[in-house]
């Protein structure tokens, strides 16, 4: 039996996976506090960590009717993330294991992500490309085989997910502002304003969302009647289909000039109703499959740290009691934000 423990931003999670990788339980606690400041505070983060880790650890045993000596090896996030935040999981983690003589995994939270399609779906066989979104990261990954993951395709500025939550904050919806911009969008004309879409060099799968948050801003400012109902809601639905199709061209495009046969969507923009919809249209006019895993594996949670890690443990991969927090720990050997290419002088 793994457990699993995610704390690499603002939520504290706890997981507990079988032996045939079966979820047992997974409880995510969320943390209000950052709604009070239109964003992560890391200070304030790491402390909720603290003080909810416990609890949280209790109630997952709990919930899977098992104990710490039911454990045979603990697996959690060391990055990357806020280091203050990592480092509560880390340290829990690392105490668990010295304490009670168990194999210690550290995970990449990308890594997690992009393999969280394969939790539900156990008929998923790579090659996969997996579209990692959410608010700190927007990556395509490449999954060639359960252990061996190239990420083709970066952001290069803002991930979808920050845009969201950014021009929610703009539109006075408060943060996390995904599901309420959502909302706000379905009544909402996504034909009204010609947000921008940047799709960069002909040959590049990178993306960029800094231009239509920008964008937004220009128009919100130059009218604040559109900042309310009703005219907010054209606002909103019109942003949403920008992202939403820069998104899902970039992805197809990446599936066909690798020549996979699945597509996957992870992290908490995979929530998103209209991505999933237009992802869904998109993969079955290309005879490709789609695979997004349930609402509760989107987001930030501790079951794909324990799937993750118990592909790691199968593979006879242990971590030793150096393991530390990584904040900026990528997924391979390039960083998970492409640097801008700057035009050369002329």
């Amino acid at each position: 039996m793994i457990l699993g423990i995610e704390t690499s931003c603002d939520e504290t999670s706890v997981a507990l996976l079988n032996d045939q990788g079966e979820v047992l339980s997974n409880v995510v606690a969320s943390q209000a506090i950052h709604e009070l400041y239109d964003g992560v505070v890391p200070e304030l983060a790491s402390r909720e960590h603290v003080q909810k880790m416990l609890p949280v650890l209790d109630r997952a045993l709990a919930e899977a009717d098992v104990g710490l000596d039911d454990v045979d090896a603990i697996a959690v996030t060391s990055g990357p993330g806020l280091v203050g935040s990592l480092l509560v999981g880390v340290t829990t983690a690392k105490g668990l294991a010295l304490a009670r003589d168990l194999p210690l995994l550290g995970v990449n939270h990308l890594e997690a992500h992009a393999l969280s399609p394969f939790l539900e779906a156990r008929d998923l066989e790579p090659p996969v490309l997996v579209l990692v979104v959410s608010g700190g990261h927007t990556l395509l990954v490449h999954v060639k085989a359960l252990g061996e993951l190239e990420v083709v395709g970066r952001t290069r500025d803002d991930a979808a997910g920050e845009a969201y939550d950014k021009v929610s904050v703009m539109l006075g919806l408060g943060y996390p502002g995904g599901p309420e911009l959502e909302r706000l969008a379905k009544n909402g004309d996504a034909t009204a304003f010609d947000f921008p879409r940047s799709w960069l060099e002909p040959d590049t799968l990178d993306f960029s969302f800094s231009g239509i948050k920008t964008a937004v801003r220009v128009v919100l400012d130059r009218d604040e009647e559109l900042r309310r109902e009703p005219r907010s809601r054209d606002v909103a639905a019109s942003f949403q289909a920008a992202v939403v199709e820069v998104l899902v061209t970039r992805t197809l495009a990446a599936a066909e000039r690798l020549g996979v046969p699945s597509v996957a969507i992870a992290g908490g923009v995979a929530a998103n109703g209209a991505l999933r919809s237009a992802m869904e249209t998109a993969c079955r006019e290309t005879r490709r499959r789609l695979v997004i895993p349930r609402l509760a594996y989107c987001g930030d949670n501790a079951a794909m740290i324990a799937h993750a890690g118990k592909l790691r443990l199968d593979r006879g991969e242990r971590s030793d009691f150096s393991l530390d927090a990584q904040p900026n720990l990528p997924l391979g050997d390039v960083p998970n934000r492409a640097p801008s290419r700057k035009k050369r002088p002329r």
